[in-house]
């Protein structure tokens, strides 16, 4: 009797053992299965946003060092130079892709949010999320700055910004819905001979056009640029990586999808024989300067 007591505890035990470790084993294949699913969601979260458009071709890249590691904003100079701004420094730096380093830097005021720069022949433009603009009169040398406020608010949410010569004035495009409409998103002008605000979009954007998908549907421009010799307006929809090609009413002519290799591109600009050339910002990686083709 006093056996078979000890042999029925025994049997007990190794089963209490065998549910224990069947138990550990259902609770890890259940762990493994759930981050094995979270990984498949982030590979098709990625290949959604990696595939890039036949017409979109890399010729060249450049990355920047760890203070442009947020570039906001870039406008083309010459074949070495590139003027960028950056989110959180009142500050253009001139990088030079030549050498890899900063050549320049102009402050033009201290601590923000800036997301756009625009360049004319003598000064410079760099405007806040807020809408902010700050004119750096003569800004390669003995620079002066002035600031203008505009009727755009941190609620839009103002990343583009572009000279247009043509009309002389400022573009400037909003990443987020208008207030209370979200039918359109207005580009809209700030005039530089009379230094004014027009408060009447000169473009609005079809902010779902037809073909997108049903993700990512709404343009969220976090640039603008006009292509110099066609005279066609592009955006930059930074959270989708798409380049957008627009006609004059903001109807979408075309939509280029980028690829994962542009991580967050946040900055646009042609040089004067139309090279086209984006901005990213850093994230896993460092910010860069792209020079992109399109075939």
């Amino acid at each position: 009797m006093k056996y078979l007591l000890i042999i029925i505890i025994i049997a007990i035990a190794s089963a209490g053992y065998i549910y224990r470790d069947n138990l550990k084993t259902g609770l890890l294949g259940a762990a493994s299965t759930k981050q094995d699913n979270k990984k498949e969601k982030k590979n098709k979260k990625d290949q959604s946003k990696g595939v890039a458009s036949p017409e979109i071709q890399v010729n060249d890249q450049w990355n920047l060092p760890g203070r442009l590691k947020e570039i906001s904003g870039v406008h083309y100079l010459d074949a070495e130079r590139f003027a960028c701004v950056q989110d959180e420094e009142g500050v253009i730096f001139i990088y030079n892709v030549k050498k890899g380093s900063i050549e320049q830097e102009i402050a033009f005021s201290g601590a923000g949010d800036y997301e756009g720069l625009a360049v004319s022949a003598n000064d410079a433009y760099v405007v806040q999320s807020d809408g902010v603009l700050y004119e750096i009169k003569n800004w390669r040398s003995n620079a002066t700055v002035k600031q203008y406020k505009t009727a755009l608010t941190a609620e839009h949410n103002v990343e583009g910004l572009f000279y247009d010569q043509q009309h002389n004035r400022l573009l400037l495009a909003i990443k987020n819905d208008e207030p209370g409409n979200k039918d359109y998103k207005g580009v809209y002008a700030f005039d530089l001979s009379t230094k004014s605000f027009n408060s009447d979009p000169v473009y609005k954007l079809n902010v779902m056009p037809k073909g997108t998908g049903k993700k990512n549907k709404s343009i969220k421009p976090s640039a603008i640029a006009r292509h110099p010799l066609t005279n066609e307006l592009y955006l930059l929809d930074g959270p989708a990586a798409r380049l957008i090609r627009i006609d004059e009413t903001g109807n979408v002519k075309q939509t280029y999808h980028l690829g994962n290799q542009f991580e967050q591109p946040e900055g646009l600009t042609f040089s004067a024989n139309g090279e086209l050339f984006i901005s990213n910002e850093g994230v896993k990686k460092p910010g860069n300067i792209v020079h992109v083709a399109i075939k």
